[in-house]
């Protein structure tokens, strides 16, 4: 399950205003002060001095970020939406107004997620920034913990509560014992059809882009995945709980259906909460948004540092000045060929 990452790619509305930065630290926090575009002078001409001076050191930290961390993502935007989110939120605060950059060397500050979230799902979003975004892969194949309402009776084309129903079924003769019976059926080593509305492609193109254009596609095979344990945590017909710890690629929204495919009747998730991803857990880890700022970040690449793997905390980058950091805005992808819950995006 081994992720590769491709080049850095700006999108339309960045390519053509997006530059960098200067080279070297303080040239960088002097440029971040003075910037040579029109709205960052009037911005400057604004402060007093120990204004600029505050956001040049600002700048200067933020180039300085790298690492992982993670970040709690409530329903409603979609992954890729709250990383952009995210990112304006720091060049705000560091006084570097998006989109408006003097081209000075083509260096960037990487900035992205692994283990894509639907936008009707919340919970854990691990965060790479700087040269963390090398780490996202081990978040991808490590186990990911969810808290998951299903409501039997029902099914949609999504697998989920934003589809349109396709099938109702009767559920009134279905048990706790009859739910919590079938369970091992989905434990350990298994075979998994991902859901036709899902991130993964087909001749390069996601499969829920052409289900939304209403081409007709056909459901990839069942592929291996792994579910680690999974529980029964309360039956209040129709709905019922799951607490499902898995691995990467595996599709929440996939077990619901054929649990209740099982059962003689049909299923679609309607909450959806992940708890946990690799270390990171949802309580203790995930920054919300009132703390997306540089230094609530900062400390939380310090804490997080501790609970990568041996083998990651020694190739974690310092979070230290270098004369090769600057700052656009470029979305990076790591190509994954996994399920929506694991699929990972950059900005």
């Amino acid at each position: 399950m081994a992720v590769s990452e491709a080049a850095v790619v700006l999108p339309s509305s960045v390519k053509a205003e997006s530059a960098l930065v200067s080279e070297s630290p303080g040239a960088a926090a002097a440029t971040a002060a003075t910037s040579v575009t029109r709205a960052t002078v009037a911005a400057a001409a604004t402060m007093g001095p120990e204004a600029q001076v505050s956001k040049a050191a600002l700048a200067t930290k933020l180039l300085s970020l790298s690492g992982v961390f993670a970040v709690h993502k409530p329903k409603g935007p979609t992954s890729a939406e709250l990383l952009n989110r995210l990112k304006e939120k720091l060049l705000a605060e560091a006084g570097m107004p998006s989109l408006e950059w003097s081209k000075r060397k083509k260096q960037t500050l990487k900035i992205g997620h692994g283990g894509t979230l639907d936008s009707a799902a919340r919970g854990v979003l691990v965060v790479g920034i700087g040269r963390g975004t090398k780490m996202l892969t081990s978040m991808l194949s490590g186990s990911k913990r969810y808290i998951a309402t299903g409501e039997l009776g029902k099914a949609t084309d999504t697998l989920d509560s934003t589809g349109k129903v396709t099938e109702e079924k009767p559920y009134d003769k279905i048990t706790q014992e009859d739910i919590e019976s079938i369970l091992q059926k989905f434990t350990g080593n298994i075979m998994q059809v991902p859901p036709l509305y899902s991130a993964l492609k087909k001749d390069g193109q996601r499969l829920s882009t052409l289900m939304k254009r209403g081409e007709a596609v056909e459901a990839k095979p069942a592929r291996p995945v792994t579910v680690y344990n999974i529980s029964l945590q309360k039956f209040q017909p129709p709905f019922f709980t799951l607490d499902v710890e898995c691995g990467g690629g595996f599709y929440i929204r996939s077990l619901v259906s054929d649990i209740g495919r099982e059962l003689s009747s049909c299923a679609t998730v309607l909450e959806l909460t992940r708890t946990k991803q690799g270390p990171f857990t949802l309580e203790d880890h995930a920054l919300p948004e009132d703390k997306w700022t540089i230094h609530d970040i900062a400390q939380s690449l310090e804490l997080c540092a501790s609970l990568l793997p041996a083998e990651l905390a020694l190739k974690k980058p310092k979070s230290e000045e270098s004369h090769e950091q600057g700052l656009s805005c470029a979305y990076i992808t790591l190509n994954e060929p996994k399920g929506d819950d694991d699929v990972t995006k950059t900005l």
